[in-house]
């Protein structure tokens, strides 16, 4: 409610007991053992340490409402949206994983930036939106574009630099765009694809507002990692959006590494914090602000359901942050040996697709014959998009001079006086220029 803080359940539990507790490496506030063992046993939060200073904590206020915490007998969601949270986290999982050993046979080049274990937070925000929303990504972009509908096959193909690929095997693994599916592109450096998202956020307002286009109700949501929050483009954004009250959501997929840098080491701690937390600089905007822990997809989904209908309502933008993992390296060409097997293996623990699928059974919303049946799908999916990658042909020379200039007048004139373009086969990238 307006004036109280806001907090995933857990989080806002383990607040309400006293301590801080993330689900982070971090040396929290004292506790009794009794309750350490209860926040390990109930949320894999690693516990206070005793002898630690008991100090006040101060809330940051938000006016989004909070996430209920008290547990409850009914489902969260329907069967149809468990199973098609579900499908989508197996999809994301196991097309990573595909496209790993695609790289070591040589079939895709570059960095390629893999999402595996960090699904949760992809389906649990992207699967909640429209055709008409907008999806900005960063390099890390190739489940986030399944989850907008893309299809593997396109990504496959963009990913073994084919003419069937989304991008026509131009953009590669760090360039996902689909304008049919409103993906607005993954971008190599950090920061950049906020801006991109604000713009969209800003049309689907600017319609609205001002074109009296009444249905134009549409939300961008922006992706990117911890290591971002400490560039310029996410404050500029953070205050236009607020500004404005643009429909934009900005997700970040906190990981805790930036590449090989300590999301603790690199990040000054917030006022009245061991460590940093990112959500708080929402309220600093005038904008709320909601930590969620990012490998449980329903707790995702509830947050960004919150959120989502709050900007429709053209009630301006909201931060959160998913506190995540990622279970390789930084790239496939990271050894990823900086972070420790202890810390992995806490992570591993908490893998959102086993977590749901116990969910699921549980609760009554799936079957395991019908499990098994959305696994096999995948699987059949993830090889029909290997076969189909493979089989595609490869861009032709000429594709390079497309999309370039919007008036092709600036390949400039030739010797002879006439355009470059205009010169015999010019298009098919056969014409001898100088």
């Amino acid at each position: 409610a307006s004036g109280s803080a806001v907090y995933h359940p857990i989080i806002k539990q383990a607040w309400d007991i006293g301590p801080r507790c993330a689900p982070r490496d971090t040396v929290c506030l004292k506790v009794p053992v009794r309750m350490q063992t209860m926040l390990k046993q109930r949320s894999g939060f690693r516990a206070a340490q005793p002898g630690r200073q008991v100090m006040k904590v101060r809330a940051v206020a938000a006016p989004l409402k909070t996430a209920t915490s008290a547990p409850t007998k009914a489902p969260l969601v329907t069967p149809e949206v468990a199973k098609d949270l579900y499908y989508d986290m197996v999809l994301g999982r196991e097309f990573e994983e595909m496209c790993a050993q695609m790289y070591y046979r040589g079939k895709m080049f570059g960095f390629v930036h893999l999402y595996s274990g960090q699904e949760a937070v992809s389906s649990g925000v992207i699967r909640l939106l429209r055709p008409d929303d907008h999806v900005v990504s960063t390099y890390r972009d190739h489940v986030h574009a399944l989850s907008k509908g893309v299809s593997a096959r396109e990504v496959m193909a963009e990913l073994f630099g084919k003419k069937t690929g989304c991008c026509r095997g131009q953009g590669g693994s760090m360039h996902m765009f689909s304008a049919k599916h409103n993906v607005l592109g993954g971008y190599a450096f950090i920061g950049e694809g906020i801006p991109v998202g604000l713009g969209a956020a800003f049309q689907s307002k600017y319609r609205r507002d001002v074109l009296g286009e009444e249905t134009s109700d549409s939300v961008t949501c922006s992706f990117f990692g911890d290591g971002t929050c400490n560039v310029g483009q996410f404050y500029e954004s953070l205050n236009m959006a607020a500004l404005y009250k643009l429909p934009h959501i900005f997700v970040v997929e906190n990981n805790l590494w930036a590449i090989g840098m300590s999301h603790l080491r690199a990040t000054s701690r917030t006022s009245g914090d061991e460590t940093p937390y990112i959500y708080k600089k929402g309220p600093a905007f005038g904008m709320p602000g909601v930590l969620v822990d990012g490998m449980d997809v329903l707790k995702v989904r509830q947050v960004a359901q919150e959120a989502v209908e709050r900007a429709r309502r053209g009630e301006g933008p909201t931060l959160i942050e998913a506190e995540t993992y990622r279970f390789r390296g930084h790239s496939l060409a990271d050894p990823d040996e900086l972070r420790s097997k202890e810390e992995k293996a806490r992570y591993q623990a908490r893998d959102p697709i086993p977590q749901l699928k116990k969910y699921m059974l549980e609760h009554g919303l799936a079957t395991e014959a019908e499990i098994k049946a959305l696994e096999d799908k995948v699987a059949e999916v993830v090889e029909d998009s290997v076969k189909f990658a493979d089989e595609s042909p490869k861009p032709e020379r000429g594709q390079l001079l497309e999309n370039v200039f919007a008036d092709p007048r600036g390949f400039g004139i030739s010797e002879d006086g006439r355009y470059r373009y205009q010169q015999p086969g010019f298009s098919s990238g056969t014409a001898v220029v100088s």
